[in-house]
């Protein structure tokens, strides 16, 4: 099943990829959640290593280079997002290193080298959560920072209909599902919030900050209006799920 959830989350990607151009990269952490510059997870990145997983275009890294960091890595599964990424980032300060590879392996990252690695809504792809939180464990030095967003899991449980919120589906339902705003064949896995924080200690981390807030600007009201992430829904459930760890010493 691994396997089948790759390729066909590859093949979706590469397809879909023009279309999440610079779609919610950092600050941003998602669709009508607080920002990087009001939340600060990531502190002063001047002169550190970073690694992106599910790099996507390349502009949360783009980001970080005008951050003046030391060094600019990124993984993900879509050879068209790499490519993206690549152009984008050519005229980079920081020197980049950028792999086509599924989160789950490790295509030659090295171990124990970065100050922060981090995932804006790409850690739902995962087709294994665990050795994915392993691989990022591994990579970290001691006492380095791993933070990352994703949809809320309460989120695609639920829909917004008229006035009234509804549940379409069991929050203790987990494992791979068809996401009803994806508009091509796609793998995605869905968890609780308690499976990503005992997988993250299991795995190692210490749980620092846990963020669930929305933002409900005028601004994001027009921006998300009759979308998937709507203004109406977030007042009910939040959009995103925030969680910001710690490699143990």
């Amino acid at each position: 099943m691994r396997n089948e959830s790759l390729v066909l989350n590859k093949k979706s990607w590469d397809e879909v990829a023009p279309r999440f151009f610079g779609r919610n990269p950092l600050p941003e952490y998602g669709p009508l959640a607080p920002r990087e510059d009001e939340l600060n997870l990531l502190g002063d990145v001047s002169g550190m290593k970073v690694l992106d997983i599910g790099c996507g275009s390349g502009h949360s890294l783009q980001y970080m280079d005008r951050r003046s960091t030391a060094e600019l890595w990124g993984v993900d599964l879509s050879k068209t997002q790499i490519e993206t990424a690549k152009e984008l980032l050519k005229d980079s300060k920081a020197p980049v290193h950028l792999f086509e590879s599924p989160m789950e392996e490790n295509p030659g990252i090295p171990f124990t080298y970065f100050d922060i690695v981090y995932s804006i809504y790409a850690l739902g792809w995962t087709s294994d959560l665990r050795q994915t939180l392993t691989n990022v464990h591994d990579y970290l030095k001691p006492g380095g920072i791993f933070v990352f967003s994703w949809e809320h899991p309460l989120h695609s449980r639920a829909s917004w209909e008229g006035e009234e919120l509804h549940f379409n589906k069991s929050y203790h339902e987990e494992g791979a599902y068809d996401h009803e705003a994806w508009h091509a064949p796609a793998i995605m896995q869905q968890y609780r919030v308690s499976t990503y924080i005992n997988t993250l200690i299991e795995c190692g981390f210490e749980i620092e900050k846990i963020i669930e807030d929305v933002s409900l600007t005028e601004e994001d009201r027009e921006r998300h209006v009759n979308r998937w992430y709507s203004f109406e829904k977030a007042k009910m459930i939040p959009t995103t799920l925030i969680i910001k760890c710690v490699k143990k010493g």
